[in-house]
């Protein structure tokens, strides 16, 4: 019974992620406790328990409940069958017979799931603005000259604005101009994932020879490395042996290096060699060419109210930009309709529209919970630093969100003084342009306001 459910569940799973994304945190797992109250999900690894506890278990939940379980707690443990063996500090695990080894070998280091670069992602449809100009002229740079510029080149970023598209351009170009050229585009988990097979295969000196011979390599999500030991030193040693071949290394990841957690100092101090580029939000205009942009493509005319209220409605995130507009090209076509306004705010819902539909409660609730500290003690007395700077981000959501008064943002923190208030915005806006940290946090709040 709990085989047949977990099994109905990874099937929903596999057609709604990446194959990528399957094979890496979902293939290996299996259910290993199921009652009313909990669910116990056994995965192979440390690794990739805190991927799904992080990253996938809304969709786990749902999924669950698509097959009518709804357990009060969904938890993650660390399960080997019988006959694994641990191998290194990766927990990877070794669970089939010898006769069997062979062929696992064979199909696990084919790879099928390693996506390689996506062709549509060029430079000539990738839209510049303010906040991406250095990132694209860097990236132009090096696509002229891989290697001889800007090595390694380390982009930085929240979610959803651009990065993936930038770092395959420059693989897409290289390829162009000099198309016998060895380009390797991985994300993080699929270099980790083959490091394991690697290391449970015994196919180190295959791994290292993939990765070594590359003219340039492109690894994205690098954060993700973060706490993997042996992969860390893996990673170093094909470092530097690219770097020191003149081969340009290409990274993405959600923060600079330096407040990468649990990354080697190693490490940290070779991807600050060449360039770190901060990529910011689109502003405004960015947005709304990108929206026209991606209209063009689809042969779909749109009105320019229409395109304002898709760009003024959803700020942070590109890849939800894009769908809202897919999702309304797919209602006037079904129906036969030209878009207008009216259409546009009925399809895409009322919680899209910004920022009168949130209340400065909302926006105070959500910085607490950002920061996991109470409500009580944002809106109280205490001077804690963990206390006081989350009242100050609230200050400026309230300003930079709802354009509310100092006086009214004052009472609402429960402050008598309104240039408490004046002088927190300022800070925060003075601190978000310096530390990636706040900027990302207040990108992070703005995103889960408008779900």
């Amino acid at each position: 019974m709990q085989d047949n459910l977990w099994q109905a569940v990874l099937g929903e799973i596999e057609v709604s992620v990446s194959r990528a994304s399957f094979v890496t945190w979902f293939k290996n797992t299996s259910l290993i406790k199921h009652d009313r109250e909990v669910i116990t999900v056994g995965v192979p690894n440390i690794f990739i328990k805190q991927q799904l506890e992080r990253k996938f278990n809304k969709l786990i939940e749902d999924t669950l409940a698509r097959n009518g379980v709804k357990p009060r707690q969904i938890e993650y443990k660390i399960h080997t069958v019988k006959q694994t063996k641990r191998l290194d500090d990766d927990a990877i695990v070794v669970s089939a017979p010898t006769k069997t080894r062979t062929k696992a070998s064979q199909s696990s280091l084919s790879h099928s799931y390693r996506q390689g670069l996506n062709e549509k992602y060029t430079f000539d449809s990738f839209i510049v603005g303010s906040g991406n100009e250095l990132a694209y002229a860097a990236c132009q740079a090096i696509a002229a000259n891989p290697g001889k510029k800007y090595n390694p080149l380390f982009v930085y970023g929240g979610v959803g604005i651009g990065k993936t598209h930038l770092i395959q351009a420059v693989g897409n170009a290289v390829l162009a101009n000099k198309p016998g050229a060895h380009i390797v585009y991985v994300s993080t988990e699929q270099f980790v994932q083959e490091f394991v097979d690697a290391v449970r295969f015994k196919k180190n000196t295959d791994f290292a020879g993939y990765y070594r011979s590359a003219d340039v390599l492109i690894v994205d999500d690098i954060q993700f490395i973060a706490g993997r030991e042996k992969t860390q030193e893996e990673f170093f040693h094909t470092f530097n042996a690219l770097h020191q071949a003149n081969k340009q290394i290409i990274l993405s990841s959600d923060k600079p290096p330096k407040d990468i957690p649990t990354l080697e100092d190693r490490l940290r101090s070779r991807f600050a060699w060449g360039m770190s580029i901060d990529m910011q939000i689109p502003d405004f205009e960015t947005r709304c060419a990108i929206v026209q942009t991606k209209a063009q493509s689809q042969k779909f005319s749109l009105p320019r109210d229409v395109m304002e209220f898709l760009a003024n409605n959803i700020r942070t995130n590109i890849r939800e930009l894009e769908g809202a507009l897919n999702q309304l090209i797919a209602y006037c076509e079904m129906r036969n309709l030209e878009p207008d306004l009216l259409m546009a705010k009925s399809v895409l819902g009322a919680s899209r529209v910004r920022p009168k539909h949130i209340t400065p409660k909302q926006v105070i609730e959500r910085t607490a919970k950002h920061f996991q500290i109470s409500l009580d003690d944002i809106l109280g007395p205490k001077r804690d630093k963990d206390i006081v700077m989350p009242r100050q981000v609230a200050m400026y959501m309230l300003r930079s969100e709802l354009h509310l008064s100092f006086p009214k943002i004052a009472r609402e923190l429960g402050r008598k003084d309104h240039t408490t208030a004046i002088h927190s915005v300022e800070k925060i806006e003075k601190e978000a342009s310096k530390d990636a940290n706040i900027k990302a946090a207040i990108s992070e709040i703005k995103e889960r306001l408008y779900v």
